[in-house]
C-alpha cells in the first residue's frame, strides 16, 4: 500500500498545508470513518458537525471552513474536486497489461495498437480500429468496423455494435449496448414493419456511460453525445438523439427519439422526455420530471407533485379532477 505525505498530496492538488506536513495518508474515506492514516473533505455544509468528531489525519477543506477545526488540513478552493483528482492515485482498479489474452477471438483484419488490452473472451470484429492505451476487458463485444480511440476503457460484458465510432479516453461501463437498433417500424395494414437502423452512435471524447445503459444507433442520421458528457446507470436514449457537451444524465432517464439536449445541462433521477423537441444549454430537470415540450430558456424545471400521506394524496387526487368544473363555473 502506498503512503503520501501531506506535503506530496498538497502538491498534487495545488493546496496549502496547515499543520503536520510529514503525516502519512495511504487511502481516502468520509468524515465519519476516516482514521488517522486517511484523507477526507468537506465539501457540503450539511457534514461540517463531522468536522468535530473526525478522526481522519487530515482533511480537504476551504480556508474559510477551516476557522473551526483544529487538525491536519489541506487548504484548497475546491476540496470536491480536489478529492476527484486524488481518487485515481488511490485507485485499485486492475491495470491491464497490453496485449491480448489468448482467450479472446480477434479478427485478422482488426488493427489494434500494441499498448492496447484485450481481455478474456473478447470478441474484435472485421476492420475494427482500437487506439494506444485502450482496454477492452473480458467478455466485451466490438462489432464489425467499430473506431475506438485513446485510452479508452471499456468495461466486462459490455457491447459496441457495428460502425459506431467512439473518441479518446471514453469509459462505456458493463452491460452498456451502444448501437443497436433503435425502435423504428412502420404501421401498414394492422402490422408494424421493421425500419433498418442505418446510422451510426458517435461518443466524442471523454464520454463515460453508465452500466446498463442503452443508446440506440440512428435510424438515417447519426446519434451523437458530445464530449465530456456523463450518463448514469440504466439511462436509455433512443434513435438520433444529440445531447450536447458536458451534459450529466443521471439513471433511469429516458430520451425519446430525434430529440437534442444542449450542452452542460443535468437530468435528473428518472426524467423523461418525449421525441423530437429540443432543450437549449444549462437547462436542469429535476427527478421524475416529464418534459413534454421543447425547452428554450435556461433555468430550472419540474412536473408532478410531491409525496404525501396516502390519505391526502388521494384528497388532492380528487380535488384536481374538480378543476375544470371549478373553472368553468
Amino acid at each position: 500500500m502506498q503512503t503520501w505525505t501531506l506535503n506530496d498530496i498538497a502538491q498534487l492538488v495545488g493546496a496549502a498545508v496547515r499543520g503536520n506536513a510529514n503525516h502519512a495518508i495511504d487511502g481516502l474515506a468520509t468524515l465519519k470513518s476516516a482514521t488517522e492514516t486517511q484523507l477526507s473533505f468537506l465539501a457540503n455544509p450539511l457534514y461540517s458537525a463531522a468536522l468535530t468528531t473526525t478522526q481522519a489525519g487530515a482533511v480537504l477543506l476551504r480556508p474559510e471552513d477551516a476557522e473551526t477545526y483544529q487538525g491536519n488540513a489541506l487548504l484548497v478552493a475546491n476540496p470536491y474536486a480536489a478529492y476527484a483528482q486524488l481518487t485515481h492515485h488511490f485507485d485499485r482498479t486492475p491495470k491491464p497489461v497490453a496485449g491480448h489474452h489468448p482467450q479472446a477471438v480477434i479478427s485478422a483484419l482488426a488493427v489494434i495498437d500494441t499498448s492496447a488490452s484485450i481481455g478474456a473472451c473478447a470478441v474484435v470484429a472485421e476492420d475494427v480500429v482500437i487506439g494506444a492505451g485502450s482496454i477492452v476487458e473480458a467478455g466485451a463485444i466490438i462489432g464489425a468496423r467499430v473506431h475506438i480511440g485513446r485510452n479508452c476503457r471499456i468495461r466486462a460484458n459490455a457491447v459496441i455494435h457495428h460502425d459506431c465510432v467512439i473518441g479518446d479516453r471514453v469509459t462505456v461501463h458493463s452491460g452498456a449496448i451502444i448501437g443497436d437498433d433503435g425502435f423504428g417500424f412502420a404501421p401498414h395494414q394492422g402490422r408494424w414493419h421493421k425500419i433498418a437502423q442505418i446510422g451510426r452512435v458517435v461518443l466524442h471524447n471523454d464520454v463515460d456511460i453508465g452500466s446498463n445503459t442503452t443508446i440506440d444507433r440512428g435510424a438515417l442520421d447519426d446519434t451523437i453525445i458530445h464530449e465530456g458528457t456523463i450518463i448514469d446507470n440504466q439511462v436509455h436514449i433512443a434513435h438520433n438523439v444529440v445531447i450536447g457537451a458536458h451534459t450529466a444524465i443521471a439513471g433511469c432517464c429516458g430520451i425519446s427519439g430525434s430529440t437534442t439536449i444542449g450542452a452542460h445541462c443535468v437530468l435528473a433521477g428518472g426524467v423523461g422526455l418525449v421525441g423530437h423537441i429540443e432543450i437549449c444549454d444549462k437547462v436542469h430537470i429535476t427527478g421524475m420530471t416529464m418534459i413534454t415540450k421543447s425547452i428554450t430558456k435556461s433555468g430550472s424545471y419540474s412536473s408532478g407533485t410531491a409525496f404525501d400521506s396516502t390519505d391526502n394524496w388521494k384528497k388532492m387526487a380528487v380535488r384536481l379532477k374538480k378543476l375544470d368544473d371549478m373553472a368553468k363555473r
